[in-house]
């Protein structure tokens, strides 16, 4: 796969970034260089090769599933202009 200016051109419209064109020729050269990068990794045999989230074995901490209130009602409603029992008092909007 290659890209051309057209190709950086449409992609840097849908990012919305604003490329000029000595710069989208530029970004050519470079897209296809990392892609033939992608490419030369793509022929590596990985056949029986465990799929691994770090490169030494650990092992996740966990905490228990315990729903909670989080302990911070009073912080959370503290910047609220009228609260009730840890509740937001909002103005009636349907009569």
């Amino acid at each position: 796969m290659s890209v051309d200016i057209d190709t950086v051109k449409r992609v840097a419209h849908l990012a919305r970034i604003e490329v000029q064109d000595a710069d989208a020729e530029r970004m050519t050269g470079e897209l296809n260089q990392i892609l033939g990068f992608v490419e030369q990794l793509s022929e590596v045999n990985v056949d029986g090769v465990e799929p691994m989230t770090s490169a030494i074995p650990t092992t996740m901490r966990l905490r228990p599933d315990e729903v909670t209130d989080g302990n911070k009602a009073d912080d959370v409603v503290a910047n609220a202009p009228a609260s009730e029992d840890n509740f937001f008092m909002v103005p009636k909007v349907v009569e």
